[in-house]
């Protein structure tokens, strides 16, 4: 079998031929999916055997001390030939993986041969093709845990030990200093237990990567924006906890620790950087530093370990194995996710050349795995779903409801939420529309309504939800609030029979799409519009007109230059808001189907490292495509969207709302729009408030909104599973 080895004494690399180990008693033989290159710990060896002699001495004084002790007992010759011969053998490197049990060592009952497990250890969950693992340093993948994920399982482990050492609770504040492959980690594990993280780190993406997983604010250590961040939320007090991630020999990381904790604050070393307390800031805070010993209680204890002796519950709740567990079942229920640390999977015949381009700094990376050849994609009789069902609009009665009633004008409307896009993009063109009364404003606090009140004219405003719902006079309701409101909010007013705009998304998961049309089956009330306006747009509109009628399948391709957003924004909080393309990929897969005359069929998603820049692939009825390829790393002086659809020997083309032109027999060209772009916002309004005042069908078929809906969340469920996803519809 293949192994990657290390000559610590020429700093050697190697993908050696080595013999397959046996199975042993106690244990189990595993053959590797996917294994985990911790970015931090095994550089550090790799850099470190690249070293010269004394450069080693240097950076390992531990070692030189077993040195000079072995001199004082053995003499200098028989030491140098230990030194020697240790240092010129080829040591092993990884420690964290997945694989399908192949062989079970007598006394194992709790796997079987062809299960998946999860590996830790540093002596057996090598980067090896084969590996034998005591029963304690393994752990049962759940079932529909991808293999890729499962190899996160030991570095995991680490993080929830830190995290189990800090005595976090419900709604205190902690720091992360250090947001490596740990620190990212630690992020999500904190956020999951309902603590306001805070993360420093002088990469601006690792930064940005943690706000998207749950941090509250992120920040270079040496910048004001940290101590800002914890200040703000804290009242001035400083953090309950600092968890220290970090690596090198800088000693900022301790300082800063004693500089942002509050007055008997814990600190917490994960990670291996330089650990010079501050005595007094240290003394004057009393502050509690605690050392987390890698994965858990078990660790270095060769009867735990190696001969499979457990600790009882009762005396030690979480052990290497049970955190082991513990952090798969975290990552099966959604609750952390390792996807966006993934920045790059190579094949393990590749192994020298990734280290290499690692060590160089060619290959930036927070998680690196490897690919072995023959690997499951999904758990053994879970795999991946081939399919997502587009679920059906059932409505009470099982038929399409009677057009609803008219409404005598004015058409009284109400808003819940008044944000940016609310107050900027939908108010002014309702607040002077004839025929039309602002009613209700309704916000979390008071000053916003009150400015929403002041600025457009409604009639009242109220933080109180439910005397809105219960107001018969209200004709409909707009839901525009954060993300991962919209799902919830919707379902209750449908239930109290208004007719509802909602802004996009309508949805974060399939849950919440249920959740919806439950709500529209039990009432029988489908009067609902979700915000996709572009199919609006005068310009768009007129550019189809042109393009006239297809006969033949089309390609479609959707540039989106969505650009980075700021620090702090709430669209980085993937843990609660979704990802950007769950938050805004409707609007481009709603007109990529409204340009094709079709609901989408498939869907294929590929992304770059952090699912930054996402491409996607609907496929359509007629053989139709249409690729979306949404990006944030573009210039920002760039179009945000340009469009293309070709078929039938025609090109229809759209330059970001400013310009557009078909090219076929005859050649159309729009004129320059001389004012602001135009995306439908106007349009599509003015065709809700008919809709509502005359009771007629809504703007867009429900049934397109939620095709619409299924085929975006589809995208992650491909971007998961590496795989095409069918869109099925459900009967």
């Amino acid at each position: 079998m293949k192994q990657v080895v290390q000559n610590y004494k020429s700093g050697e690399l190697a993908l050696l031929d080595v013999p397959a180990p046996g199975c042993k008693p106690g244990g189990v033989l595993v053959r590797s999916a996917y294994s985990l290159i911790s970015t931090g710990t095994e550089l550090m060896k790799v850099s470190e055997a690249g070293m010269s002699m004394v450069g080693k001495a240097r950076s390992r004084p531990d070692q030189v001390a077993k040195v000079v002790q072995s001199v004082a007992a053995n003499g200098v010759p028989a030491t140098y030939r230990k030194v020697m011969g240790k240092l010129d053998s080829y040591t092993p490197l990884g420690y964290s993986l997945c694989g399908v049990v192949e062989q079970v060592g007598a006394g194992i009952d709790d796997v079987k041969a062809g299960d998946l497990v999860a590996c830790a250890g540093n002596e057996h969950a090598l980067h090896a093709e084969l590996n034998w693992v005591p029963k304690n340093l393994y752990a049962p993948v759940p079932d529909g845990l991808a293999p890729r994920h499962a190899a996160f399982g030991t570095v995991g482990s680490i993080a929830l030990q830190g995290v189990r050492q800090g005595e976090s609770r419900l709604g205190e504040v902690a720091l992360v200093v250090g947001l490596g492959l740990i620190g990212q980690l630690v992020v999500q594990l904190l956020a999951a237990s309902g603590v306001l993280v805070v993360g420093a780190d002088p990469d601006p993406t690792r930064c940005e990567l943690a706000e998207r997983l749950g941090a509250a604010a992120c920040g270079d250590p040496g910048s004001a924006a940290v101590e800002g961040a914890v200040a703000e939320l804290t009242g001035g007090h400083g953090v309950d906890q600092v968890y220290l991630a970090a690596g090198g020999g800088s000693n900022q990381p301790v300082e800063l620790a004693a500089r942002l904790s509050r007055d008997r604050g814990r600190v917490v070393d994960i990670g291996k950087c330089r650990l010079d307390l501050p005595w007094n800031a240290y003394y004057e805070k009393e502050l509690d530093v605690r050392f987390s010993r890698s994965y858990g209680p078990g660790r270095y204890d060769p009867s735990y370990e190696l001969e499979g002796r457990d600790y009882p519950i009762g005396y030690v709740r979480w052990t290497e194995r049970r955190n082991l567990a513990c952090f798969l079942d975290l990552a099966a229920r959604g609750r952390v996710d390792v996807e966006p640390l993934i920045s790059h999977v190579a094949d393990f015949d590749d192994a020298v050349e990734t280290y290499r381009r690692l060590k160089d700094g060619e290959l930036k990376a927070v998680a690196v795995l490897f690919g072995y050849p023959g690997q499951p994609e999904a758990a053994p009789g879970t795999e991946a779903p081939a399919a997502v069902t587009v679920p059906a609009v059932r409505r009470s009665g099982g038929a399409a409801p009677a057009p609803a009633r008219a409404v005598k004008s004015p058409v009284r409307l109400a808003f819940v939420g008044a944000g940016n896009y609310a107050t900027s993009m939908l108010l002014p063109h309702l607040s002077q529309r004839e025929g039309v009364e602002l009613s209700t404003v309704v916000t979390t606090t008071a000053l916003s309504a009150a400015n929403a009140q002041r600025k457009f004219g409604f009639a009242r405003a109220t933080t109180d939800l439910d005397a809105v719902l219960g107001d018969e006079s209200v004709d409909a309701v707009f839901v525009v609030t954060r993300h991962s409101s919209h799902a919830e909010l919707t379902r209750k007013a449908l239930l109290a029979g208004k007719t509802v705009f909602v802004e996009k998304p309508l949805a974060l998961d399939q849950d919440e799409l249920a959740d919806v049309l439950a709500a529209v089956e039990e009432s029988g009330n489908d009067r609902l519009q979700v915000g996709f306006n572009r199919r609006f747009a005068p310009l768009l509109q007129e550019a189809k007109k042109q393009f006239g009628v297809r006969t033949g399948p089309a390609s479609l391709r959707y540039l989106v230059n969505a650009g980075r957003l700021d620090h702090g924004s709430w669209y980085l909080r993937q843990g609660t808001e979704g990802s950007r393309f769950a938050g805004e990929g409707g609007h481009f897969v709603d007109t990529a189907s409204w340009l094709l005359g079709a609901d989408p069929v498939s869907v294929y998603a590929v992304a770059t490292p952090g699912n930054e820049d996402v491409q996607v692939v609907l496929g359509y009825p007629d053989g139709s495509t249409a690729t979306i390829s949404y990006v944030t790393t573009g210039a920002s002086g760039f179009p945000k969207e340009t469009l293309d659809l070709v078929a039938d020997g025609k090109v229809l083309r759209l330059d970001d709302f400013v310009r557009a032109s078909v090219h076929s027999r005859k050649r159309w060209v729009s004129s320059r729009l001389p004012k602001a772009r135009d995306k439908g916002q106007s349009a599509e309004l003015a065709a809700f408030v008919r809709a509502v005042r005359t009771g007629g069908p809504m703007p867009v078929p429900l049934e397109s909104l939620v095709a619409t809906t299924a085929a975006t969340l589809a995208v992650q469920t491909a971007l998961a599973g590496g795989a095409p996803v069918t869109l099925a519809r459900s009967r």
